[in-house]
C-alpha cells in the first residue's frame, strides 16, 4: 500500500478496505463465535448427559441388589428393568448404557432366562462398546451359548475376540468349552496356554482344572 500522507487519505483507505472486506470479516467472526458457542454447548450437553446417566446407573445398582439372590424383590426388579431401559433409550451413547445391559444380562442368568440375557449382551455388542466391554460381553455370550448346548457356536464367538490382553480369561473359557464337548486334549492345551500367561491370583484354579483333566486321562 502506498504511503498515506494525510489523515483524510487514511480514513478513505480504511473505508475502502471496509467496503471490500467488512462483510467477509463479520461473517468470519460470526462463524468463529458460532463454532465456539456450539462447542461449549456440546460440552455442556455431554456433561449433563454423563451426570444424569451416572445418577440413573447408581439407582440401577441399588435396585439390582434387591432384585437377585434368594430373596428377590419383584418391585426392585421392575425398577431395575425400567432404569436399564431408560439408560439404553436415552443414554445409549454412554458407557452407563452398556454397563446397564451387562448387569441386566447377569440378572437374567440368575433367573434362568438365558435368551433374555443373550438379548442384553447382543445390545451391548451392537452399540460400539470399548474393547474391554466387547470382550466381556462376547465371553459371557459364548458361555451362555455353551451352557445351552451349542459349544461349536460358542467357540466361533470366542475365536472372534481379540486375544491380546485377555489371554488368560479367553483361553480358560476355551478350555471350559472344549471340556464340555469332551475334547480333553484341546481343553488341556487351552488351560496350559492360560496358565503360562497367568498371575499368582488365577494360577490355583487353572492348576486345579489341569489336575482334574489329568485324572480323567489316567
Amino acid at each position: 500500500m502506498a504511503e498515506l500522507r494525510t489523515e483524510e487519505e487514511q480514513v478513505q483507505a480504511l473505508k475502502s478496505w471496509w467496503d471490500e472486506n467488512g462483510k467477509s470479516l463479520i461473517l468470519g467472526i460470526a462463524v468463529a463465535l458460532a463454532a465456539v458457542l456450539g462447542w461449549k454447548g456440546w460440552q455442556q450437553h455431554e456433561s449433563v448427559q454423563a451426570e444424569n446417566g451416572s445418577i440413573l446407573y447408581q439407582n440401577l445398582l441399588d435396585s439390582v441388589v434387591g432384585a437377585i439372590g434368594p430373596q428377590q424383590d419383584e418391585a426392585k426388579l421392575a425398577t431395575a428393568n425400567h432404569l436399564s431401559g431408560q439408560l439404553k433409550a436415552d443414554y445409549d451413547d454412554t458407557a452407563y448404557a452398556n454397563y446397564a445391559a451387562l448387569i441386566m444380562a447377569r440378572v437374567a442368568v440368575e433367573q434362568g432366562e438365558l435368551d433374555k440375557a443373550l438379548t442384553e449382551l447382543d445390545w451391548v455388542l451392537a452399540h460400539q462398546p470399548t474393547e474391554s466391554i466387547f470382550v466381556l460381553a462376547s465371553m459371557r455370550k459364548a458361555r451362555i451359548i455353551a451352557d445351552q448346548g451349542d459349544a461349536d457356536k460358542a467357540l466361533t464367538i470366542i475365536n472372534s475376540v481379540p486375544v491380546a490382553g485377555y489371554v488368560v480369561s479367553i483361553n480358560e473359557l476355551k478350555g471350559d468349552i472344549y471340556l464340555a464337548k469332551g475334547e480333553i486334549a484341546q481343553a488341556k492345551s487351552a488351560y496350559e496356554t492360560a496358565l503360562n500367561a497367568s498371575t499368582a491370583n488365577n494360577r490355583p484354579l487353572l492348576e486345579m482344572k489341569l489336575n482334574d483333566l489329568a485324572a480323567q486321562e489316567s
